[in-house]
């Protein structure tokens, strides 16, 4: 490793990129020593041929074996198993780089578990981490999902399978009691993000009586737990199919559906100002890059336009409940993207609350991308 690898190393980071490598040849999956140039071991690593050129698994000279993932993995969940909510069955049970499992993430859909890797080079220590999840939980069924990386658009990975046990299509799981119909096998389209829990039960007291606009709603899992509060619902997404399953995740809850619009966020956003319509609470949780018929979307570049236009039909008073999972936008950048976008709108914003990730998706500090989460909400004058 160069001199710079050399000092992140040191620091805790976990990847060594590719032109920090000075020297040696490795296959991916193969184990590695990390070298500083003096020759002094700064750890060992599974190597890999994209992006990242090597994933640190321990910082001293040993081997990544059964042991030390059992014993991670045990470490994880000590950190979890007594301060998970009550009734809450969909959680995380080891958050990657941020539980020393770089490129591992093992999450808890009810009675089934999906081990995500990062990359084909973490394959080796597949049946080890099952053995582990095994252990630990017992569940009916182990799964495995990918999580490509963007900007490796081209490497083919092998396809999501079932592991162990006997996996069902379907699963129904609780946060805080609040019923949600999950797909455990179908990678990013699981249907729920269990790392929004803190901030839905933030704003549990703060729904009775009012009316929310939820934009991007995914399978919506804010507007449903709204209404179990008393708020009445508009939620908008450009995916029919997403739409209906958000109707399946109130009927579970017993609750009528509201309004369920399948639209562009921004079309429905300006006929609601044409309309004069406004809302209590405009909830903003937008994917970090899409593309449509109707154009691409950046949550770095367009974010401010985003926010503008939400404000637009926020009542006086109302409360705007903006999030990003990007992790390149620092907490600052994101509140400056707020204020740009309320500047535009000749409104002012007061923060309210500052909301990240919950205890089991913990962000090491050693690692700075493990912050990825923001939600702020603001009141608007």
């Amino acid at each position: 490793m160069n001199g710079y690898s050399e000092k992140w190393l040191r620091q805790g980071f976990a990847w060594v990129y590719p032109a920090e490598v000075t020297a040696g040849k490795a296959r991916p999956g193969d184990v590695v020593r990390l070298m500083s140039p003096a020759g002094v071991v700064l750890g060992v690593g599974i190597a890999d041929d994209g992006w990242i050129a090597a994933r640190r698994f321990r910082e001293d000279d040993g081997p990544i074996d059964a042991a030390l993932l059992r014993a991670r993995v045990d470490a994880a969940w000590a950190l979890r198993r007594d301060a998970l909510p009550p009734d809450t069955t969909a959680w995380r049970l080891v958050n990657a780089e941020n539980d020393d499992l770089p490129g591992v993430r093992i999450d808890v859909w009810g009675t089934q578990v999906v081990i995500t890797l990062d990359a084909a080079a973490l394959t080796p220590i597949l049946d080890a981490l099952a053995d582990a999840v095994e252990a630990l939980l017992a569940p009916r069924a182990i799964l495995l999902a990918w999580r490509p990386d963007p900007r490796e658009k081209e490497r083919a990975l092998p396809a999501p399978r079932v592991l162990r046990g006997t996996a069902e299509p379907e699963e129904r799981v609780t946060e805080r009691g609040i019923a949600f119909l999950v797909r455990p096998g179908a990678g990013k389209d699981v249907g729920l993000f269990p790392d929004m829990r803190d901030n839905r039960a933030w704003l549990a007291p703060h729904w009775k009586g009012r009316s929310l606009l939820n934009l991007f709603a995914h399978t919506g899992a804010f507007s449903v737990a709204a209404a179990m509060e008393g708020a009445e619902t508009v939620t908008v997404d450009l995916s029919q199919p997403y739409l209906d399953r958000a109707a399946a995740n109130f009927a579970a809850n017993g609750l009528p559906p509201g309004e369920l619009l399948a639209e562009d966020s921004f079309k429905a956003l300006d006929r609601f100002r044409r309309q004069g319509r406004r809302f209590d609470r405009v909830l903003l949780d937008p994917p970090g890059h899409s593309h449509s018929k109707d154009g691409t979307w950046s949550g770095e570049q367009d974010y401010g336009r985003l926010v503008s236009a939400a404000l637009r039909v926020l009542a006086p008073g109302g409360w705007l409940i903006a999030a990003s999972n990007l992790g390149s936008v620092s907490p600052h950048r994101f509140q400056g993207m707020l204020l740009a976008g309320a500047r535009k709108a000749e409104r002012r914003l007061r923060m309210l609350h500052d909301g990240s990730q919950p205890l089991d998706f913990p962000a090491a500090l050693h690692f700075p991308e493990g912050r990825y989460l923001k939600l702020v909400v603001c009141a608007a004058d």
